[in-house]
């Protein structure tokens, strides 16, 4: 009987060494198996911070070429303008402003003319030969339009028909003075506005505008 029992106990014992170590074997799987879990998902998580970094890549590279190309487009400025200036700066009775693809000089007609007439004045000749200097310098070779403009009062003494006329033959006084100091005449266009765009004031309405085509 002793061995009946001593040889039931051993096989008990074997039993449950053998669920010991089956228990112990689906521990060791269950880690191993939350440790590659762990390791896929920070894998996962590096391959989606590595898109987002090329798919940033890609987009500063597009943004980069529509910049040069916005930089391409834009016209070449002339290499003697001065940078942030046009030329006309400081010139009596000239203001200036730059719009697309063209540069213009003002010059006020009460500093050009006497009411009424087409004839320039003595104190006007100053301004128009600094005029002349900076279009055969910083312009040379530009093409130039010459626009007359006049008020809106018709015409009443002188001898133009219009304002029209008078704008015209105001233009054209003026772009004789700049020929006979040196600018091409073929450069040089003539345009008249006559009371069609005015100003703030009568007297500033009254100008001659020297228009530089860029």
């Amino acid at each position: 009987m002793g061995r009946f029992w001593l040889s039931c106990l051993a096989v008990v014992g074997g039993v449950a060494l053998l669920a010991g170590c089956d228990n112990k074997q689906k521990d060791e799987v269950s880690l191993l198996t939350e440790e590659n879990q762990t390791l896929r998902t920070q894998l996962d998580e590096r391959n989606r911070a590595l898109d987002a970094s090329d798919a940033d890549r890609r987009q500063q590279a597009l943004r980069v070429a529509d910049l040069e190309r916005q930089l391409a487009a834009q016209p070449a400025s002339s290499p003697n303008t001065p940078t942030g200036a046009t030329g006309f700066e400081g010139i009596e009775g000239v203001t200036t402003a730059v719009g697309p693809g063209e540069i213009t000089a003002t010059v006020e007609g009460d500093v050009l003319f006497d009411s009424g007439k087409t004839t320039l004045k003595a104190s006007a000749k100053k301004s128009l030969d600094q005029i002349a200097q900076v279009l055969k310098t910083t312009y040379a070779g530009k093409e130039i339009v010459i626009e007359g403009h006049t008020d809106t009062d018709p015409i009443k003494r002188s001898g133009f028909k219009t304002n029209y006329h008078l704008g015209f033959e105001r233009a054209f006084a003026v772009r004789e003075f700049l020929i006979s100091k040196g600018v091409t005449a073929e450069r040089i266009s003539l345009s008249s506005f006559g009371p069609n765009q005015p100003l703030g004031s009568k007297a500033k309405s009254r100008r001659v505008e020297v228009v530089v085509k860029q």
